[in-house]
């Protein structure tokens, strides 16, 4: 099974910005990392009327489309929502996945926190196993959630490493210092 750790979070928390940061600084430590962004709203991957939907309306279970520099994978998706044990035939040698959404995914999950225009919200943590929040808020966590702020990519990865190294009790044991 590929390893897997997904960035989740409250809407416009800027879960996007950290794992395209992660992904470009895992990359450079020489990882194949393969990504995973939940769309819940996503209706419709190609439209109809274009070849690909015409390959799939005749029964392919997958459609690849490849162009001269990209490529991308469509398939409907099978009777049960386990997207973990599809990893392994979507993301044939990658190193990693890294997720951004599935909250309520099985993978370890780490959470990116930020209040924005509603001061009321609070992070995830609690509500939903995390093993870190990424934050420059000041917000109580709980016991054993470690904390880094939201430019500490580097100590961030160094965690993504621990935990899919299944060694994440040795790393990031300080605490960020918030301003």
């Amino acid at each position: 099974m590929i390893p897997a750790v997904a960035f989740i979070g409250h809407h416009e928390s800027g879960k996007t910005r950290i794992v395209v940061e992660i992904t470009k600084r895992l990359t450079e430590r020489g990882y194949r990392v393969g990504t995973v962004k939940h769309a819940p709203d996503l209706d419709e991957v190609d439209a109809p009327g274009t070849d690909s939907a015409e390959h799939q309306a005749a029964g392919a279970v997958r459609t690849l489309l490849r162009g001269e520099t990209t490529s991308a994978l469509y398939f409907e998706q099978g009777e049960t929502d386990d997207l973990e044990s599809e990893f392994d035939v979507l993301f044939v040698g990658c190193d990693l996945i890294v997720i951004e959404g599935y909250k309520r995914g099985p993978w370890p999950k780490i959470e990116v926190f930020r209040r924005g225009r509603d001061l009321h919200r609070e992070p995830l943590a609690g509500e939903i196993d995390v093993l870190a929040v990424v934050t420059d808020d000041r917000v109580a966590l709980p016991d054993g959630v470690r904390r880094f702020g939201a430019h500490d990519f580097e100590r961030i990865v160094d965690f993504v490493e621990a935990v899919i190294a299944g060694t994440d009790d040795d790393c990031a044991s300080e605490e960020a210092v918030l301003p």
